[in-house]
């Protein structure tokens, strides 16, 4: 790259440490260039409050926010959902938001004409992929700028001291200083006491959880709900109809308020280390199984074993930053049709961090209750199961006369 025509470079923001002392670095190692700093509104509320105001004083020319909460959800989220892919446990919560930020990053770089795009990724971590393998597919030219693989900052205690020295506002301190990722769907945390595999999570300690409290302090009785589908896509919350952005906001609430959506992994990076790390996800965690259980009904057996295959296919590519490829995309469709019947209504007890079943319902149910009942019934006639065995354990019958047949030869 030839730092003397990078003249604008727009800036992935999140007014966190990292992308808050990149601003005066930028100007500082790229020739005073000018600074447009893009935040993506995923969801991550009050993060937002007075992100302009410290971006200007910090040295950028201007700050886009860009409201991509309903896409987030509808283009992201939801096909996750529909798939069924899970990570190693972990529910996607920072994996499906890189692309949609990084695609609206890549749009108003080419509305400003910007030189390059910048991010606060480390060199350590999954989200420098997500992030420009998704520039990539839609500016492939684009240069990038990822200071993390440039600068002499080797921690994040180095990083509070540059901020100091540059006069940069932080809202953290050394002691507070989890790296966190927040949006409307989870919220992580990682380093300092978690680096430590051996050390429990302060699930206890006022101000850990966010997005709701440990289920040692949840309720004492349980909480009920309802969720309705329409094609894998969640319509309604205990009877009322709402988006499916709207029924994961009021899933935070209940589940937070339960204790549920607590997970603690050590995880496989991309980049080959393995990591700690606690997410909250209660609204996801609850949606996912709601979905679940819907489809234990309305799916076929070799249709929902291949699709609880191909799910794990489907978590790579989106862990690994691959959303916008051709294989995602055809899972994507192979998806869609998967979903054409899941439609119907389930409730779920949440009580003490579970979600235990309570009910489901569906016209387009493959359940039958006079087919499975251990009752008298008029439309199984067990003495079909003789010759269905003899002929599924053709093959081991064959093999067990050939051992035989060569047993005595011996």
């Amino acid at each position: 790259m030839d730092k003397s025509k990078i003249k604008k470079v727009v800036l992935a923001y999140s007014g966190g440490l990292d992308t808050s002392i990149i601003i005066p670095w930028l100007k500082e190692n790229y020739n005073n260039c000018e600074v447009i700093a893009v935040s993506g509104n995923v969801g991550q509320a009050d993060e937002l409050e007075g992100l302009e105001e410290k971006a200007l004083k910090t040295g950028a020319s201007k700050l886009y926010v860009l409201d991509l909460t309903e896409e987030y959800v509808n283009d992201y989220i939801i096909p996750c959902v529909k798939a069924g892919a899970i990570y190693e446990d972990y529910l996607l919560g920072t994996s499906h938001a890189r692309p949609c930020i990084a695609k609206g990053l890549v749009e108003i770089a080419k509305k400003e004409k910007a030189d390059a795009i910048c991010h606060g990724c480390t060199g350590k971590g999954n989200d420098q992929v997500r992030f420009e393998l998704t520039i990539k597919a839609f500016a492939p030219d684009m240069p990038i700028i990822a200071p993390w693989r440039e600068w002499d900052i080797k921690s994040r205690d180095e990083e509070i001291d540059y901020a100091e020295a540059h006069n940069v506002p932080l809202k953290i301190n050394r002691e507070t200083n989890y790296s966190k990722d927040k949006n409307l769907w989870h919220l992580s945390h990682e380093g300092l006491d978690l680096e430590d595999a051996g050390n429990e999570p302060l699930y206890e300690k006022d101000g850990f959880l966010e997005m709701g409290i440990s289920p040692i302090k949840a309720p004492d009785t349980p909480t009920y709900i309802t969720l309705d589908f329409e094609k894998g896509i969640p319509t309604a919350l205990n009877g009322e109809k709402m988006s499916a952005k709207d029924i994961i906001l009021a899933l935070n609430k209940v589940g937070g308020e339960n204790g549920i959506g607590l997970l603690d992994i050590v995880e496989n990076r991309l980049v080959g280390m393995k990591c700690r790390g606690v997410y909250e996800t209660p609204g996801g965690t609850i949606l996912y199984e709601a979905h679940k259980y819907l489809e234990t009904v309305t799916l076929d057996k070799m249709t929902a074993h291949k699709k609880a295959e191909l799910a794990i296919t489907y978590a790579d590519l989106v862990y690994n930053g691959q959303w916008f490829t051709p294989l995602r995309e055809a899972l994507a469709a192979f998806v869609d049709k998967t979903q054409e019947n899941v439609t119907g209504k389930v409730k779920l007890k949440l009580y003490k961090g579970n979600v235990i079943k309570a009910g489901v319902w569906s016209d387009y149910s493959l359940y039958s209750e006079e087919i499975a009942t251990f009752g008298e019934d008029n439309v199984y006639n067990q003495a079909d199961s003789a010759g269905f065995i003899n002929l599924f354990g053709l093959p081991i019958t064959v093999q067990a006369r050939l051992n035989e047949k060569l047993a005595k030869k011996n």
